[in-house]
């Protein structure tokens, strides 16, 4: 697929809309209904209005189990469609679904995971929680997790798609560990035992980065998937660690022929050089920038505080292209287009032209839909701006 200069991509969720959410539950109300007619008439779906709200109707009011099931079903693939065509309209080259038939990053994969049991809720952030699991056995591949939404969506789009896949590290680090250590602990000291964790920590991030994260990626390739985004939140906790980050990432896509990207939002990137280097075949490294820098406009390095970690990049010439996170997505501000050009502007006299694709810093589900839209649509616009320039 032919890309443009500086392509456009999404980097993982989006707000799941009202109708789908509370049209899951039968609890849809006419306010629902009018804001899904509006979008789908704002992306160009109006074919799509009237089957939709018929399917959020019949949930309502549907008794028989499997009838319900298979309905929303429906719904839930209907709000897959939305969401790549949300992303279509905005603008964007490289797409996926905004993980619409995901409940969360780390309790949906963990779900489908042998190997581990949920203990309770724990807070991620801000009032968002997550149910925390603890690993009981070795971790084994049970299904492939993502295969499902993945061939449901390749021949919906001709754009280029990019499936996020939570990384194993941060799998590991977000578990409980009752499974691994079980060795005599009696003679070791207060150091000792840090230093035993850490290993622990490592045996369990491994065994899932081999016998599950690395399955789940051959089974989308297999079926045709070209470029998976692997997602570590976590990578930057412990910096001491980032060796094994690294690790896990190279033991996930060993001999699979897939375009493989990291994601990592929020971290203190320094601490990855030059670790970094040590990481195989990774085409891309997506990470958080915008959050960092000024509104200002301009090229200058005084003015792109936020992008000062390129640098690292040119100086250890590291391999691969750069996901330049150049929205903010804690603010519900919409970055004008020409900061969106300067920004990238910036990183390309750097690091080069063909090194520079643009995304968000993270995911955008904790802004509201029209939100996002208007982010992703200057973002788009920002970086037709930036090619103009460099033509």
């Amino acid at each position: 697929m032919n890309l443009p200069l500086f392509p456009t991509q999404e980097i993982g969720s989006l707000q799941k809309p009202s109708w789908r959410v509370k049209g899951l539950s039968g609890k849809a109300n006419e306010q629902d209904i009018k804001e899904l007619k509006e979008w789908y008439a704002k992306l160009k779906l109006h074919d799509r209005i009237s089957d939709t709200v018929d399917v959020i109707n019949q949930i309502k009011n549907e008794k028989n189990k499997a009838e319900l099931f298979e309905l929303k079903k429906k719904l839930r693939e209907e709000s897959q469609i939305f969401a790549l065509k949300f992303l279509e309209q905005a603008g964007l080259d490289i797409i996926y679904d905004g993980e619409q038939t995901r409940v969360e990053m780390y309790e949906d994969p963990i779900t489908d995971i042998n190997g581990f049991g949920f203990k309770g809720l724990v807070r991620s952030f801000d009032v968002m929680k997550y149910r925390k699991a603890a690993c009981i056995a070795e971790p084994l591949f049970k299904v492939p997790y993502h295969l499902d939404e993945f061939l449901f969506l390749k021949d919906k789009t001709k754009h280029e798609l990019k499936v996020p896949i939570t990384g194993a590290y941060t799998l590991a680090e977000w578990s409980y560990n009752e499974f691994y250590g079980k060795r005599d602990l009696k003679n070791l000291d207060i150091f000792s035992l840090f230093g035993s964790e850490k290993l622990d920590r490592g045996e369990m991030a491994l065994a899932l980065a081999k016998n599950v994260i690395r399955p789940n990626i051959k089974a989308l390739v297999d079926k045709g998937a070209k470029w998976v985004q692997i997602d570590e939140p976590a990578a930057t906790t412990y910096p001491d660690e980032v060796g094994l980050v690294v690790e896990t990432f190279n033991e996930s896509v060993k001999g699979l022929n897939v375009k493989a990207s990291i994601h990592m939002c929020f971290s203190d990137y320094k601490v990855f050089f030059p670790a970094i280097l040590e990481m195989k075949n990774c085409y891309q490294y997506a990470w958080e920038f915008a959050n960092a820098d000024t509104n200002k406009l301009g090229i200058d390095s005084k003015t792109r505080t936020g992008y000062k970690v390129l640098e690292l990049f040119k100086e250890y010439d590291v391999p691969g292209i750069i996901g330049l996170g150049v929205l903010n997505v804690h603010t519900d501000s919409i970055e004008p287009a020409e900061l969106v050009r300067d920004r990238i502007l910036y990183a390309s006299k750097v690091l080069g032209n063909e090194k520079i694709y643009v995304n968000p810093d993270c995911g955008l589900r904790t802004r509201k839909l029209d939100i996002a839209f208007s982010k992703l649509k200057s973002m788009a616009e920002g970086a037709e701006l930036a090619r103009e320039v460099c033509k």
